[in-house]
């Protein structure tokens, strides 16, 4: 649960657009954070205006350009995740759904990763969020955190074309990751927000320019190095987050996915789910991989 305060019209513009479908909180109860997006004090409120984060009135990264208030609202939140909910064992990776499984996206920055699960979110796999995989360490299972997908540069104009019914705030330019844009999730992703979903697939994806879409088997070794490389609370977690993340390995197929265009990505995705149902819940490698 999160109080947000701010008196800028794009936070507020933004909250509406994109959190409609999201339960209000009574006044007076419990909240996890309380946080704040604002100008600074002095002469950045009205010279070259900035905007500034702050979670329990503290600011704990610097203010950025005054037209950034969601998008720093929307980076602000996720750090509040993944610095202090160490109940949960958290990944930098985007994460999906269907039919109770989920499908584990960890990858670098302009890999096509939040493409590729806003492609998917809108075709028939339920969202859990596009950034953070959370994991409970009691019983492996992912906690669905359904958020805005953030898209940038290119890929906001590619999901647009692929997905004319979903709904955007305008383009922010010229912020740190460059042209950013939101996408509001699916009204379903909202209201299963407290169904998790068991690992089924952890797969490392990667866009390439006209390259047809491939699986390669990816061994649970790496896969699992690659999920530590991503985790954001492992050294707090410590033996017992080595245990949480070799199980979810376990019980996961492993693949490299290489993609150029977002149609035939979502359709050998639909065919690796369908290949999971028809198995009774679990398909080998050796019908995707050449």
């Amino acid at each position: 649960m999160t109080c947000v305060q701010s008196d800028l019209a794009e936070v507020a513009n933004g909250i509406a657009l994109h959190y409609a479908e999201y339960a209000v909180a009574e006044d007076g109860g419990f909240v996890d954070f309380h946080i704040s997006v604002g100008r600074p004090a002095g002469l950045r409120r009205w010279v070259r205006p900035q905007v500034v984060f702050r979670a329990d009135g503290q600011s704990s990264f610097a203010p950025l350009p005054g037209d950034q208030g969601f998008p720093i609202l929307e980076w602000g939140m996720n750090w509040c995740v993944t610095t202090l909910v160490h109940q949960f064992l958290t990944l930098h990776a985007a994460v999906l759904e269907r039919d109770g499984f989920a499908l584990v996206l960890p990858a670098p920055s302009g890999a096509g990763k939040s493409t590729l699960c806003a492609g998917l979110a809108f075709n028939g796999w339920r969202l859990l969020s596009d950034e953070l995989t959370v994991i409970d360490p009691e019983d492996r299972r992912i906690q669905p955190l359904p958020r805005p997908i953030s898209l940038k540069n290119a890929s906001i104009e590619v999901v647009r074309k692929f997905v004319p019914e979903a709904t955007f705030n305008a383009v922010v330019h010229q912020t740190i990751k460059g042209s950013v844009a939101h996408a509001t999730p699916p009204a379903d992703a909202v209201r299963r927000a407290d169904v998790p979903a068991e690992p089924g697939w952890v797969v490392l994806p990667q866009y390439v320019a006209n390259a047809e879409p491939r699986f390669e088997a990816l061994s649970k070794g790496q896969a699992l190095m690659k999920l530590i490389e991503n985790a954001f609370n492992y050294n707090v977690h410590g033996a017992r987050g080595f245990d949480v993340l070799a199980d979810v390995v376990e019980r996961s197929d492993c693949y490299r996915f290489s993609y150029g265009r977002l149609e035939d990505a979502c359709c050998v995705f639909d065919d690796l789910a369908s290949r999971r149902a028809a198995a009774g819940g679990r398909k080998s490698l050796d019908a995707l991989c050449p």
